[in-house]
């Protein structure tokens, strides 16, 4: 029972984590004007070094090499690591940038959709009254979201909305494609190897070192190193480890506390506005979340059922 007190503890702080780490972004963006991709290269790079330095200290510590020594395998963690952690990581925070750590969160959270229609566009599943029933609060909980019930106008500015989009298909990109790759390997070793990669290939762009560290006052570093840390690596790692008390449903619905956590600092910490409908679109579309999470494996979940660990990480 205390080992599942334990992992009950471990998934919502790490959910808490995530969820206020990108508000806490939308403070460094906003007041300390730190560039996104500078942010999320150097956020991807210690978290990654730091996650693979966790698995050193566990028993599978020759997963780290042994990922390489296969080239089919070493192939598909570089296309994970780019088109699936890095375009999750950078549009997450451009989104953020252009609006707010719950809107971007939310939209994040329109991926199990994008998949139950990918799936159905290709015909690997069937139509069923639970499909309808997601994809229809994810459509006016998005509705609500994005317009605050008005038909002629956004309460959300636009690049927010698309790069939030982009997010949510990226996550569903990210969470089909590491599939065959977690059959093998612990969930330690492909997320922080793809975040390294990530980094790296940003690091072109924006190396991590290319940053007038002089300037930033000593709340920036504490916003930094929360963002990269514990919005991180400890919510990344805590949620793994709940894995070990706790059913990866019973993770996944406690893991829904995420997108509470970035409304609720948004609105109260940073004063974002959010209007009445605004909040009942956060309402249906975290009654998507909970539907998914409760409902039993389908025709249209054996895609991301075939993991033992599922794989979150905003």
């Amino acid at each position: 029972m205390m080992s599942r007190y334990k992992g009950i503890i471990l998934v919502i702080t790490g959910a808490l984590f995530w969820g206020i780490g990108g508000t806490v972004s939308k403070k460094l963006f906003q007041e300390f004007a730190i560039d996104v991709n500078w942010l999320v290269t150097t956020r991807l790079l210690i978290a990654g070094v730091l996650l693979l330095t966790v698995q050193f200290f566990r028993k599978d510590r020759a997963q780290i090499i042994g990922v390489w020594k296969t080239r089919r395998v070493a192939i598909q963690l570089m296309i994970f690591g780019l088109l699936g952690m890095l375009a999750v990581q950078y549009t997450y925070m451009a989104s953020i940038k252009h609006g707010n750590a719950a809107v971007a969160t939310l939209l994040q959270y329109l991926a199990p959709v994008m998949i139950i229609v990918y799936l159905l566009f290709r015909r690997q599943a069937i139509l069923t009254r639970k499909d309808l029933l997601t994809v229809s609060l994810a459509l006016i909980g998005c509705f609500f979201l994005l317009t605050n019930g008005s038909i002629t106008q956004l309460s959300v500015p636009a690049p927010a909305i698309i790069w939030g989009v982009l997010s949510g298909g990226a996550l569903a990109f990210y969470t089909l494609y590491a599939v065959p790759l977690l059959k093998q390997y612990d969930s330690l070793v492909i997320v922080g190897w793809a975040m390294i990669i990530g980094s790296l290939a940003l690091s072109f762009v924006h190396p991590p070192w290319q940053m007038d560290f002089q300037s930033l006052t000593v709340e920036a570093y504490f916003y930094l190193l929360f963002v990269i840390i514990f919005g991180t690596m400890l919510a990344f790692w805590f949620y793994i480890e709940s894995l070990q008390s706790l059913a990866a449903k019973e993770s996944s619905l406690l893991g829904s506390t995420e997108p509470i956590a970035a409304v609720l600092s948004s609105v109260f910490w940073l004063k974002e506005p959010f209007g009445a409908f605004q909040w009942l679109g956060t309402i249906c579309i975290m009654i998507m979340i909970v539907v998914l999470a409760l409902s039993k494996n389908t025709s249209n979940e054996t895609e991301l059922s075939q993991s033992e660990e599922p794989l979150k990480i905003s």
